[in-house]
């Protein structure tokens, strides 16, 4: 395949105009990379998985991950600054879920994307 640089950029007018009028705000594109590089950590993944399938507190992902309470408590804090996690207090106790549907819905793509066959 040639890679050709396009030298008439007016023939695509209507659809750069399309796209300009969606853009985001540079303010939205980088909290959509705060986002992504969120998700991009390996053991932050695996602590949203295992969210995704029940409510847990720290010791029990702890024990679920194989890691220590101290590094699954470092990736809460960075997991509920990025609003995918929260948290409820139950007496002593504290348990952490997926902060909303749409983070579900981002495990759950995520998860049918790597799977696709093709």
């Amino acid at each position: 395949m040639s890679n050709i640089a396009c030298s008439d950029t007016t023939q695509h007018a209507e659809n750069v105009g399309k796209v300009r009028e969606k853009m985001l705000s540079e303010r939205d594109f980088l909290f959509m990379a705060e986002l992504f590089k969120a998700l991009g950590d390996y053991t932050r993944v695996r602590i949203l998985y295992a969210l995704s399938i029940n409510e847990l507190c720290v010791c029990a992902l702890a024990e679920v991950l194989d890691m220590s309470q101290s590094a699954i408590s470092h990736q809460l804090r960075l997991l509920r600054a990025a609003k995918l996690v929260r948290y409820r207090k139950e007496g002593k106790n504290v348990f952490y879920s997926l902060d909303d549907d749409h983070v579900r819905n981002l495990v759950s793509q995520g998860l049918d994307h790597i799977r696709e066959e093709g």
